[in-house]
């Protein structure tokens, strides 16, 4: 990625790729080959490019005209069954306790690893959960040939900081309405930067990212 790339919160958020140092190995987790045709690590395309438009092409035509494809909340949970299964795979292997619930979320399945707590599958700054996730997601494109934008959460760790980033933005928000002056925060990873966008666009200003990874950060700008 080039540095010092800037863009609006429609064209922001990138495919979490894994971070430096996540500690989850061949040995910890059920093995998934990568998809032969392109590697994995580099060639994933960003989540602007996972758009309704891909969905409603899949949709169109008779059925003479092509199979019939199952619909999209159905491909979803589909998604959400393989993760589950596969997360299933690797609390038994690691010998960790936890429940799965499943979910679809607008346009994402959504698994959380409940019941316990386990900060082991987080990491201190959410690393390992980031490559987890990333592990899951091709976990899915290993049995669907379709690129995933699952979302992982473990000890509703996303949940909690979610809520926190949101009252932080608002507190920004106010700050830049009231100073008329640009105002920036600390690098966030893809899922963090996204809540911070969300929250920006409701109060009707922009935001923007800046910089390179791992040190990305978003920039929220007054109104013109």
């Amino acid at each position: 990625m080039s540095e010092h790339v800037s863009e609006t919160s429609q064209t922001d958020e990138h495919l979490e790729t894994l971070e430096d140092g996540p500690d989850v190995t061949a040995e910890a987790a059920p093995e998934v080959a990568e998809p032969t045709s392109e590697p994995a690590d580099s060639s994933l395309p960003e989540e602007e490019d996972l758009d309704d438009a891909q969905d409603d092409a899949d949709e169109t035509g008779s059925d003479d005209e092509q199979p019939t494809r199952p619909g999209r909340r159905d491909r979803l949970e589909q998604e959400g069954e393989i993760a589950a299964d596969y997360l299933e795979e690797l609390l038994e292997i690691t010998d960790l306790d936890g429940d799965l619930d499943m979910d679809v979320e607008g346009d994402r399945a959504t698994v959380s690893i409940v019941g316990a707590n386990l900060p082991q599958l987080i990491g201190e700054q959410g690393e390992v959960l980031e490559a987890l996730q990333e592990l899951t997601r091709l976990a899915v494109y290993r049995e669907t040939g379709e690129r995933s934008r699952l979302m992982l959460d473990v000890s509703g760790h996303r949940a909690e900081r979610r809520a926190a980033l949101e009252e932080q933005a608002a507190t920004i928000v106010a700050q830049v309405r009231e100073t008329g002056e640009r105002a920036s925060l600390e690098p966030m990873s893809p899922f963090e930067r996204k809540v911070v966008h969300d929250v920006v666009s409701a109060a009707g200003l922009v935001s923007e990212s800046e910089g390179a990874e791992p040190r990305r950060y978003v920039v929220v700008l007054p109104a013109s």
